[in-house]
């Protein structure tokens, strides 16, 4: 389907009209980025099931949500009508929701058999989405029955600071689905930005590009990591440089992404010796510690 022209703000679509988020919200996965979806939903107000492997898991998502919640509160956000959580094992949790967000790892197959289980078990008005950031949208839905309640919501790590939400239209998706998944991206306080399912659609695409090019740097010894990134930050008033964002985001999604790139565009994605070798010695970034940077809690 062709993309509704891009805007920064998808409210003025709506304008008059409240912004409210479904009242049942799944996230199939609780790690850092499917808890973060949580709280941002719960935080509107919504009741939010959490489904993981396993109930230890399942337990370690509660824990990392609730302490989200907690450093929420901390900061005096003010949660007057907050929604309850709900987490565990089973699928069926969520045959109420409006709304279910797949968050697991970055890898085709486990988010093809997410993706099954989860149009198993919702009904048929309900909106399923994948927080992928670099998968085709087309070839995540072509094996779903209902492809046309399908798309992509890219939240960002971490997604509670994050301002930003990548909606992404897959062909066959309902244009109604895409007005509604930006009302509810707004009612979480976020701006979405609409585009075409296309290889890293546009934020990964660019912040990817970024990032192969700073590890190649750093490989060459062209600069530090410090340097590279207070010239981004300085030079050209990003937020945070390029290499502290790959030990943000991590850099074996980062080279997942890269990877799927390089397969869609050729050598100008091919990943840097450097990010590999990283990545095998298991200094994924913030989460372990190490990565360009030393971390620590």
């Amino acid at each position: 389907m062709t993309v509704p022209e891009t805007t920064t703000e998808p409210a003025a679509a709506n304008a008059g009209v409240p912004a409210s988020v479904p009242a049942v919200v799944g996230v199939l996965g609780g790690g850092r980025m499917g808890a973060g979806i949580a709280h941002a939903f719960l935080l509107a107000g919504a009741r939010v099931h959490v489904v993981e492997r396993d109930a230890e898991a399942a337990t370690t998502a509660r824990e990392r949500i609730e302490t989200a919640l907690a450093r929420s509160a901390q900061k005096g956000i003010e949660i007057p009508d907050a929604g309850t959580l709900a987490t565990g094992t089973d699928t069926g949790a969520f045959a109420e929701a409006g709304l279910v967000v797949e968050a697991v790892p970055e890898d085709r197959d486990l988010k093809l058999d997410a993706l099954a289980r989860i149009e198993e078990a919702v009904q048929g008005d309900a909106v399923v989405a994948s927080n992928t950031s670099s998968i085709s949208i087309d070839a995540l839905g072509a094996s779903l029955a209902r492809p046309d309640r399908f798309l992509g919501l890219h939240f960002f790590n971490p997604v509670p600071a994050s301002a930003l939400v990548e909606v992404v239209v897959g062909e066959r998706t309902d244009a109604g689905v895409v007005d509604q998944a930006t009302r509810w991206v707004e009612a979480i306080g976020k701006t979405a930005v609409l585009v075409r399912d296309a290889p890293g659609f546009a934020s990964s695409r660019l912040g990817v590009a970024l990032g192969l090019e700073a590890i190649r740097m750093l490989e060459e010894g062209v600069a530090t990591a410090h340097d590279i990134d207070t010239a981004m930050e300085l030079g050209y008033r990003h937020p945070v440089g390029p290499l502290r964002t790959t030990d943000i985001v991590g850099l074996d999604v980062r080279l997942g992404i890269a990877e799927e790139l390089e397969r869609a565009f050729g050598a100008r994605f091919t990943p840097p010796a450097l990010l590999r070798d990283l990545v095998a010695q298991g200094h994924l970034g913030r989460k372990t510690g190490r990565g360009f940077y030393e971390w620590s809690e």
